[in-house]
């Protein structure tokens, strides 16, 4: 076939027409009629001829692996939680759903990826996932020049679970701290358990645990400072005398960190911790609730305690915040 011209063939009661030019993949699309046939591939080839024809739609070239990796790369770096963000969405990227270009990505596509992420981790995750993509595909749709809608958004999302109430027993915790002890005769590492303590002695995060620096620490004033906090601003949490100890007690890293330990070391070594001390169902975001929860107790204005704790709505507090009724009877008199 010479180069630019087009073929027509007749197949399955359609006519096929097929444009080739040099330097571009070959365009087919078959019509009912051999003239809509030719009329398409003139127009086809004048297109080309003029360098207004681009292809497929963008939306149609484009998988949805890719604009995930585009968000890797482009996005999640300037992310506080950008190594935890990118291992998760890098995990997402094996999805068959992650294979579709588009305008392939049907909100009930999505509703299938959800039922089959549901089967394996908790509706909690699957929100975090979803909002994930959502984001991720905004982000095409306004950086990337996608005009498509947004079919996330038309997917019912799991219902939010409940806050969790799991709070240890005084057998419980002390089980816990016992397994977190490293001695020269087990492997376990030596900043879990001050790790631990501080984390109910103030209430702070995980992470907020593990960016806090020597230099951000008043001891004077016996005030921590945190720069980037979860809900996304700075506050200053106070020490008391028993945090204070905590914090004596440890040795100065080089590199400045409380605490100079990964967030995925953590976790292992404390899921290995509650294992060992028989303290089931339980993780160590639930840490901040017996420490709010404790801290309710000497903090009865609430503005106090949200202050302390970082919570910036009284309906968010609440859900950490686990009042015993036989405690308000007590206080009843």
């Amino acid at each position: 076939m010479e180069d630019g011209m087009a073929t027509f063939r007749y197949r399955n009661k359609k006519w096929q027409a097929r444009v080739q030019r040099q330097g571009h993949a070959a365009i087919s699309k078959s019509f009912l009629n051999k003239q809509d046939a030719e009329k398409w591939a003139r127009s086809i080839e004048l297109g080309i001829d003029r360098g207004a024809y681009l292809g497929k739609n963008p939306a149609e070239r484009t998988t949805l692996a890719e604009i995930i990796q585009d968000y890797i790369r482009e996005v999640t770096p300037g992310m506080r939680s950008a190594k935890a963000d990118t291992i998760r969405l890098t995990a997402m990227l094996r999805d068959p759903v992650c294979r579709l270009n588009m305008l392939q990505l049907t909100p009930r596509l999505i509703a299938e990826y959800r039922d089959r992420r549901l089967k394996s981790v908790t509706p909690g995750t699957v929100i975090r996932e979803l909002s994930y993509l959502s984001s991720i595909i905004n982000h095409a749709r306004r950086e990337g020049g996608l005009n498509i809608q947004n079919p996330v958004q038309l997917v019912r999302k799991p219902q939010n679970p409940q806050g969790r109430t799991r709070v240890l027993d005084d057998a419980e915790e002390q089980r816990l701290l016992d397994a977190l002890i490293a001695t020269r005769s087990n492997r376990r590492n030596p900043w879990m358990k001050p790790l631990v303590e501080l984390a109910l002695a103030t209430a702070m995060r995980r992470g907020e645990l593990l960016s806090l620096t020597w230099k951000n620490i008043d001891f004077k004033r016996r005030v921590v400072y945190l720069p980037m906090t979860k809900n996304g601003s700075a506050r200053h949490v106070p020490l008391s005398s028993q945090a204070v100890a905590i914090l004596d007690r440890l040795p100065h890293h080089i590199d400045g960190r409380v605490f100079p330990i990964n967030d995925f070391s953590v976790a292992a070594a404390f899921m290995k911790a509650t294992k060992c001390a028989g303290v089931e169902d339980f993780r160590f975001h639930d840490l901040s609730h017996i420490a709010i929860t404790r801290l309710a107790g000497k903090l009865s204005n609430v503005l106090e305690l949200s202050a302390l704790s970082g919570h910036k709505s009284l309906s968010m507090l609440k859900r950490y915040t686990h009042i015993k009724p036989e405690d308000l009877a007590r206080k009843l008199g």
